[in-house]
């Protein structure tokens, strides 16, 4: 097999792991939050509980003095590039033969994201499951094009 193959195969592996990696974990981010929605309702836990009238005419609902609820998007901002970054780490690492750099990039994500994940509410199942689906993708791909490799040459 040429250089040029392998190059050329490799690229693809990466352009494929980073580029449809977005809608991919997009997609599998959009069916859990479906999924959570729908047992909220069921359970009846998105409603909010009323602590009873306010203490004086004209004060504010009791939940307003509350911090605004962020939706999880905002808090965990930059997470497109963490994620495509993070698929071609993985991705590379599978295909330069160093599958336990995937430790280490997942142990960074992580580490960088305590901050946000410790303070926000509702942010960390998000961030697991777009970390898993999006390093499965990269896992995915980065096998497939060792397999392409190896079944070619």
């Amino acid at each position: 097999m040429t250089v040029l193959f392998t190059v050329l195969v490799v690229l693809a592996a990466l352009c494929l792991s980073a580029g449809v990696g977005y809608p991919v974990t997009v997609w599998v981010l959009r069916r859990a939050e479906r999924v959570d929605r729908a047992e909220r309702v069921d359970g009846e836990a998105e409603v909010p509980a009323d602590d009873g009238p306010p203490a004086a005419a004209g004060a504010a609902h009791p939940g307003a003095c509350r911090a605004p609820m962020m939706r999880p998007e905002e808090v965990l901002r930059g997470g497109t590039w963490i994620g495509i970054l993070e698929r071609l780490a993985i991705t590379g690492a599978i295909l330069a033969g160093y599958p336990a750099a995937i430790a280490v990039v997942v142990a960074v994500k992580g580490l960088g994201r305590f901050p946000e994940l410790n303070t926000a509410t509702g942010v960390s199942e998000r961030f697991i499951i777009g970390t898993l689906a999006s390093g499965l993708w990269a896992a995915a791909v980065g096998l497939g094009a060792l397999w392409g490799l190896d079944a070619l040459g």
